[in-house]
């Protein structure tokens, strides 16, 4: 697949930006929650490309095959801790936004097992791989793991 657009070369600032952003957000939110709330979001989006990257990231930081798998059928599925499942239904709630989610009782479970602080670094976490998403299925983006990582690490 070839790029329609490459967003860092046509607003190489705003890109740099929205990198640091990318970057900060996901420094403040646990690897494994992190992991799980991007391959949901990039699942729901049908982004290839992120699915791409963040499964390969997510199996680096310890994710397993089944957790992995299971994530489509997360109600169901008995893996994922009540912490997590609190995440991935947030996630899928404002992921899907605009089918008028059950969003109040995502926010419940949400303020059950999260700080105030925690649901606003999930919150911001799933409007940055949402926005990746966008831009990636959008501009028919795709990125091999290693090449992402390697544009992903800060320069001085």
């Amino acid at each position: 697949m070839t790029a329609r657009l490459d967003p860092f070369a046509a607003a190489p600032v705003q890109m740099k930006t929205w990198m640091g952003t990318s970057l900060a957000v996901s420094g403040s939110v646990d690897p494994v929650l992190m992991s799980l709330i991007e391959v949901l979001a990039s699942q729901i989006n049908g982004c290839a490309n992120c699915l791409n990257m963040h499964t390969v990231a997510a199996r680096e930081r310890g994710e397993t095959e089944q957790r992995l798998y299971l994530l489509p059928a997360w109600r169901e599925a008995p893996c994922y801790t009540d912490r997590e499942r609190a995440a991935l239904g947030w996630t899928e709630a404002l992921t899907r936004l605009s089918e008028r989610p059950a969003l109040d009782a995502a926010r419940q479970m949400l303020e059950t097992h999260f700080s105030k602080e925690e649901q606003v670094q999930l919150t911001l976490m799933i409007n940055i791989i949402n926005g990746w998403n966008r831009l990636a299925v959008g501009f028919e983006l795709w990125a091999e793991p290693a090449a992402a990582k390697a544009m992903a690490v800060p320069t001085a």
